[in-house]
């Protein structure tokens, strides 16, 4: 037996019962914050008011993941406050955090095979596009539409959460809902999603212009974010010329470019590295029904690229 397991034995039930649930809070927070890395900051803080708690009134909570849930429900409410003023002079585009497939990362940034608690679960819950979308919403909705519509928390229970009504956060999540039915009418199935990208990636890995002019929807948009650390553009790119000469202007910078296919966010993903494999963009894309790319979302900045090196 290891010595965690022995470690584990000893700690007190209640201890054992909240430390499994890491990759709830982790993949709560997550999505309430769009980053890693203050998603980490989220757990670890709601965790630090656990162990703040007095033996006896941890062992009297009867539910701790509810505790847990509610806590780190508050925390994110309250650094979504603070992310949006950071947020205002952030250099260019901000855009969430690509995550990788669960099973080849950490919440630590190492490629090895962890305990699944620490990886955020995958699901259309934390597709770019809803990520997108909810950045659009304000703090309270945002809380309100992912507890109650993707943890399937009740409205008196998020009303605990946000500070408002229960009648109060039927209508925050209703505002939710219908901001993201706006946004993402006619979905595409993954097989077709996944063609497009494919098709998008074979125009823009041989230069073709032409190809990749084609394969790109009449109003496509690209967000690209650098984070003011490299180069990007400061503002969203319109129309396919210009997004098809924004991405082949970095094969002509960059002719060591190599780009694969790899699950980013629970979707199908595009992954730029130079010659020695050092990731330099993660891109998302997404699709329409007839087959062509409408938004591409390309991560520069190195600080949300670190998972992928």
């Amino acid at each position: 037996m290891s010595d965690e397991a022995v470690s584990r034995r000893e700690e007190p039930p209640e201890l054992v019962d909240a430390l499994r649930e890491r990759g709830v809070l982790l993949g709560l927070s997550y999505r309430l914050l769009g980053s890693l890395a203050d998603a980490e900051d989220a757990v670890q803080e709601t965790y630090i008011r656990w162990h703040r708690l007095g033996d006896e009134e941890r062992r009297s909570i009867a539910h701790p993941r509810a505790w847990l849930i509610k806590t780190a429900g508050r925390i994110g409410l309250d650094m979504l406050g603070t992310a949006r003023a950071r947020r205002e002079h952030y250099v260019g585009e901000w855009l969430p955090e690509p995550l990788p497939d669960p099973n080849r990362w950490s919440s630590q940034g190492t490629s090895i095979t962890i305990d699944p608690a620490d990886r955020v679960s995958m699901d259309d819950s934390v597709s770019m596009a809803l990520l997108i979308v909810l950045e659009s919403m304000t703090p309270a909705e945002r809380v309100a539409f992912v507890l109650h519509d993707v943890f399937r928390y009740t409205f008196p229970e998020v009303a605990d959460v946000v500070g408002r009504t229960p009648a109060a956060c039927r209508q925050l999540a209703s505002s939710a809902r219908r901001r993201i039915r706006s946004e993402r009418r006619n979905p595409v199935p993954p097989a077709e999603h996944a063609s497009a990208v494919r098709s998008f990636k074979t125009a823009w890995q041989t230069g073709d212009l032409t190809a990749l002019i084609d394969v790109l929807d009449p109003d496509v948009t690209a967000i690209t974010d650098g984070g003011g650390i490299v180069s990007a553009a400061l503002e969203p790119v319109h129309g396919p010329e210009a997004v098809a000469r924004l991405l082949l202007g970095v094969i002509d910078r960059r002719p060591d470019l190599a780009i694969r296919e790899e699950t980013v966010n629970g979707e199908p993903g595009l992954v730029a590295t130079d010659g020695d494999d050092h990731t330099l963009a993660v891109l998302t894309l997404a699709a329409t029904t007839g087959g062509r790319i409408r938004h591409v979302w390309a991560v520069r900045n190195p600080r949300k690229l670190a998972i992928w090196r």
